[in-house]
């Protein structure tokens, strides 16, 4: 008789429930943090992106963000109404604007970095370090298998006005 082989292993069946309820907590819990700074996690998406790329377009905003650049233009105008972000016509092309961020706004950069790294601490915080390499490793490769960018998030592709992690 041939040796048995083993099935091939899966993951278990409510693997994929998890992860979403698990994103959905700390999405609720990153909005909760980010609120005591007055902003949504869309704000807070917009302004690390523009701390890290000022100068950058609303078009390229809207990319980085995963949102178009038409619903992009309310969440700017929030920003710029509370004088965190300013647009200025572009030097290179003047049909396009150049956003960068205010005092106000650049001030913010370092409390939002205190909140995600106090919010990943908590996350996480039921996992060793190395099992916490291991799962950013594992969900690094899913994200890119799904083709999905670094700093878009799927609430963002919805109506400007929402709240989305």
């Amino acid at each position: 008789m041939p040796p048995r082989t083993a099935p091939p292993r899966t993951a278990p069946p409510r693997t994929a429930f998890l992860l979403a309820q698990l994103g959905a907590d700390a999405a609720d819990r990153f909005a909760e943090r980010v609120a005591e700074l007055g902003l949504t996690p869309r704000d807070a998406g917009a302004i690390r992106v523009l701390g890290h790329t000022p100068g950058i377009s609303q078009r390229e905003l809207a990319t980085r963000l995963g949102t178009t650049p038409s619903r992009i233009v309310p969440l700017l105008d929030s920003l710029e109404q509370r004088a965190l972000v300013e647009r200025s016509r572009s030097e290179r092309d003047r049909r396009n604007y150049e956003l960068s961020l205010t005092e106000t706004g650049q001030a913010l950069l370092a409390p939002l970095r205190v909140i995600a790294e106090s919010h990943q601490r908590a996350v996480l915080a039921a996992l060793t370090a190395d099992e916490q390499v291991q799962l950013a490793g594992l969900l690094a490769k899913l994200s890119a298998g799904g083709g999905l960018s670094p700093d878009a998030h799927p609430g963002y592709a919805g109506a400007a006005g929402s709240s989305g992690a």
